[in-house]
């Protein structure tokens, strides 16, 4: 196993001239393994991604007694026709975020009991909306944890289906858990948004996408409800897109250093929510190539200028983007991301923190983020990740402009990109 240092020290670099690789996507591939698991017959998903996110949901479907063999980043699944065993052991989710609430509903489908827990942040992260929702669909589910968070017992048996109305107001991984399970309920699903509300609305339309692909009927049925069909997912052979939640961070560095960074793989027509980063950064002044098997962004000669931008569409992508606004023309406001308050750490409060112990002004309100700039400011000091592999990456930007960062406790990066470190130093 990898050693990894107490802190790892990044580099002043640019202009950046660079053609880079990024992991499989995470979210695509913890979607693609849970409909392979539940699928009839064997699935075959190219390109996915290893990680500690992934692992943690492999070790789940394995204790639901799902066999999973990998060649690389070449996963073979046997799937079980929707009906998972009872398992021996609790389904530890880890820090995973998406492994909790895909389970969770997945756990529903097995022959017994489940209980359901991870790591002490995964007890402060809420899940009862999730859970109301299985249970009005029939499931039988006890909240052990405190205000609505794991632990979680699941008694299984089945998903009778039905009708529910889902709070997506927080979190968009509730409407895609319940959707990744009812193809393989008793009776049909029909699942009605709360208020008609959704955050992050991309990322539940690349789960009706991994579903449809492994042959669920499933659509949205006007603004604010979905229907899915009891009809069993079939196996399949399905190729995972590059991450464009990873992918962000090269796109950022190119900002932020200068010059330009290309991305290979990562097509300008791929659904995934983050790619939309890349309008963010055209309108701070980047030129932004949009191509069929790759994307690039070119920094401005000009300098980045300020923007004032609703990030609801990609909340984990505008961390790189708060530390991008660093190194632009005036204050720069991101909107609309309040979701990040219930995500590994409250990342609004982390990033309001360490941006200030840079030597910036920083305001985090309820549901955005205030950067302002202050160059003459700016010191090299080690800031802190809080466990939370995004912000490790987004702050290790920072390091590209600001001579003497370091990053503290930068194992947290195994979440989603092992190799995150070496891949920035690459892009020299």
């Amino acid at each position: 196993m990898k050693t990894w240092p107490e802190s790892i020290a990044v580099r002043t670099r640019g202009p950046l001239d660079a053609t880079v690789r990024v992991p499989g996507s995470r979210s695509l591939t913890n979607r693609a393994l849970l409909a392979a698991a539940l699928a009839r017959g064997e699935s075959t998903l190219h390109g996915a991604l290893e990680s500690d996110d992934t692992e943690a949901m492999r070790d789940c479907l394995d204790a639901l007694g799902v066999r999973i063999d990998s060649d690389g980043t070449t996963f073979h699944v046997t799937g079980r026709a929707g009906h998972l065993a009872a398992p021996e052991r609790t389904l530890d989710v880890r820090y995973s975020g998406t492994t909790a609430r895909f389970v969770t509903a997945a756990a529903t489908l097995a022959a017994g009991p489940s209980r359901i827990d991870g790591e002490p942040r995964m007890r402060e992260r809420p899940i009862d909306d999730l859970v109301h929702a299985l249970v009005a669909l029939g499931a039988e589910i006890t909240i052990e944890g405190k205000a609505g968070c794991p632990p979680l017992a699941v008694a299984g048996g089945g998903l009778p289906g039905g009708s529910a109305v889902i709070d997506g107001s927080r979190s968009s991984q509730y409407v895609s858990g319940v959707l990744l399970a009812a193809p393989c309920a008793v009776s049909d699903v029909t699942l009605q948004l709360k208020d008609g509300l959704l955050v992050s609305r991309p990322y539940v339309e690349m789960t009706l996408s991994v579903m449809k692909a492994f042959g669920a009927d499933v659509g949205w049925r006007g603004e604010a409800e979905l229907h899915v069909a009891a009809q069993p997912y079939e196996g399949r052979e399905y190729a995972i897109e590059p991450d464009a939640s990873s992918a962000a961070y090269p796109f950022a560095a190119a900002a932020i250093a200068g010059g330009r960074v290309r991305v290979e793989g990562l097509s300008a027509q791929s659904a995934q929510a983050d790619l939309r980063f890349l309008d963010a950064l055209e309108a701070m002044g980047c030129t932004v190539l949009r191509e069929a098997d790759a994307c690039e962004v070119r920094a401005p000669d000009a300098g980045l200028r300020a923007v004032d931008l609703d990030a609801n569409d990609y909340p984990d992508a505008s961390m790189a983007l708060a530390v991008v606004a660093l190194f632009a023309d005036g204050p720069s406001r991101i909107r609309n991301i309040g979701n990040l308050r219930i995500k590994e750490t409250d990342r609004l409060t982390a990033l309001e923190t360490e941006l200030r112990k840079l030597g910036a002004g920083a305001r985090a309100g309820r549901d955005e983020l205030v950067v302002e700039p202050a160059p003459d400011s700016y010191r090299g000091v080690e800031v802190d990740t809080y466990e939370d592999h995004r912000m490790a990456m987004a702050l290790a930007l920072a390091g590209l402009r600001i001579p003497g960062v370091a990053v503290r406790g930068p194992e947290c990066v195994r979440k989603t990109w092992p190799d995150y470190f070496p891949a920035l130093e690459r892009l020299s």
